[in-house]
């Protein structure tokens, strides 16, 4: 059973040849212990009925496939956005090898990232150790302009110190006291990936800039301050410079990850590429104000900026779809005093001609989805700007005031009225609501083509198809490059989810001689 050279497969055409089928049957007979398939079947039929889902809902100390990941992924993702800095988890290696090869599946790209390597010693007896010798050698192997600390379960749990543990290793001279350091407690246990980005980047601004507030007067440098969140939409990063370019706005981007992420591939390996550079983090105090594009996931950040800053925040919502970049362009423009310029007026246009376009296709179409807080409430805001009727909104880690704004949101539209709001709730809890109460597409990351499965599994009248627009996307590629933010954003989800809907059409219309009248070539 091996590969022949002048004919190699992949994966999935090598184990169905017979030797491969043959091999796993008897592994099932032999040591699965696996019961008969009508079984599976009933089980499976039983876990698709409001039965099920009522007792699924009432679940309390389990939770399966939770639509989140956990903070110090996020603390890394922030790292990776400033000038020559290297992310340091004190921790487990294994809990760094999950974060980069999370984001090496998403990205496609090599991600810098260091552990101290903490193990069973260092949970009884501390993990001071650990970040002796982990800063020592991280900084003569890669040697980083900053080192950026955050930390694990591990860490968290016996209580160690960040604070007192780097600057003891920088007195015992296993770093240079020149080193910057800001840190992080990110605990994986609360919070998620959203909290953890918003914790170290207000570490980054307390490390740079709390004691050198003296000298600092908000407006004196005649910028905005623009801080993205947790943000794994590379174009995303390129739309918001592009539309402030476009206006001729100066402007500072607190943490661009967008080109160590894309580096081009010319023979060089470029470990630290782009990031926002020190200095203008450390003039970041100076700006007329600071614009947070992801509010509901930045608290941290806001009440630095307010407290310590003296910055005045506006009260933006992430500028996805129509109406909130239209809020976004405004208030830039009302900020700085400068136009609107007849390019971004253009791209507008036709933006709204594309809605015009694609009205009558996804005027009524249901829509449930799944995701992060602010990623979900804009795209809630632009699906029903597109007549799109929300029918389930999931999030793990909103907060109960976030679901309140979404539910009042929602409330606002006859196309959200009747839609069910959910936090803290699982992907397990969104696959019932697929079978029970089907919508028309689901929006989600990769790990919505399980329940685009199960439900295709009982029967193509129940097939629910999934829209992948979010994070993780591991399945496909370059998605991330794509956009979401501004009005190019806009056009891009209004592409991808009308396109959606005429290739479900076309393959509802192809059996020949029965459903094929409808199979039009014109749509």
């Amino acid at each position: 059973m091996t590969q022949k050279v002048e004919d190699i497969k992949t994966g999935y055409a090598l184990f169905r040849q017979p030797e491969y089928q043959e091999l796993l049957a008897g592994k099932r007979d032999a040591f699965e212990e696996s019961v008969d398939a009508d079984k599976v079947k009933e089980v499976f039929d039983w876990t698709t009925t409001k039965e099920y889902q009522e007792l699924n809902f009432n679940r309390k100390h389990i939770t399966i496939d939770p639509a989140k990941a956990c903070q110090p992924l996020g603390a890394v993702l922030c790292a990776l956005g400033f000038e020559n800095t290297l992310p340091y988890v004190h921790g487990s290696q294994g809990c760094v090898a999950y974060f980069r090869t999370y984001f090496n599946r998403h990205f496609k790209e090599p991600v810098a990232c260091v552990s101290d390597s903490m193990t069973e010693d260092a949970a009884v007896f501390g993990g001071q150790k650990n970040m002796f010798a982990g800063l020592e050698n991280a900084y003569a192997l890669y040697k980083p302009e900053v080192i950026a600390v955050s930390t694990t379960c591990m860490a968290e749990v016996i209580g160690d110190d960040l604070n007192a543990f780097i600057g003891n290793a920088k007195k015992e001279g296993h770093l240079p006291e020149s080193v910057p350091t800001p840190f992080a407690h990110t605990p994986s246990f609360v919070g998620s990936h959203v909290t953890g980005w918003d914790g170290m980047f207000e570490g980054f601004l307390r490390y740079f800039t709390l004691n050198e507030m003296a000298d600092k007067t908000v407006g004196s440098n005649g910028k905005i301050n623009i801080v993205p969140g947790f943000e794994t939409y590379l174009g995303n990063y390129r739309v918001i410079h592009r539309m402030l370019k476009e206006m001729d706005v100066d402007y500072s981007f607190l943490c661009d990850p967008s080109e160590v992420l894309d580096t081009p591939a010319d023979g060089e390996y470029r470990m630290y590429a782009g990031g926002t550079p020190l200095a203008e983090l450390k003039d970041a105090p100076n700006a007329i104000t600071t614009l947070l594009l992801q509010p509901d996931q930045l608290s941290k950040t806001k009440k630095f900026v307010t407290d310590t800053w003296k910055q005045e925040v506006p009260d933006l919502q992430i500028p996805m779809g129509l109406e909130w970049t239209d809020n976004f362009v405004m208030k830039v423009a009302e900020l700085t005093g400068k136009p609107i310029p007849a390019s971004i007026t253009k791209e507008r246009g036709r933006l709204v001609d594309m809605m015009t376009d694609s009205h009558t296709w996804l005027h009524g179409v249901t829509i449930s989805l799944f995701g992060d807080p602010d990623y979900l409430t804009g795209m809630c805001k632009f699906l029903t700007e597109l007549g799109c009727e929300v029918k389930h909104v999931l999030c793990h880690n909103g907060s109960k005031r976030w679901r309140k704004q979404m539910e009042a949101l929602l409330a606002e539209t006859p196309y959200g009225q009747d839609a069910q709001v959910f936090t803290g709730k699982d992907l397990w809890h969104f696959r019932s609501l697929m079978f029970t109460e089907k919508p028309d597409l689901m929006i989600g990351n990769s790990y919505g083509k399980f329940i685009e499965r199960d439900t295709k599994a009982k029967g193509a009248e129940f097939e629910v198809p999934l829209v992948r627009i979010g994070f993780p996307i591991f399945d496909r590629h370059h998605l991330h490059r794509q956009s979401t933010l501004g009005y190019e954003g806009a056009m891009y989800i209004l592409t991808t989810l009308v396109n959606e809907v005429l290739a479900k059409l076309d393959r509802d219309t192809m059996e020949l001689g029965k459903t094929d009248f409808a199979f039009d070539l014109v749509r």
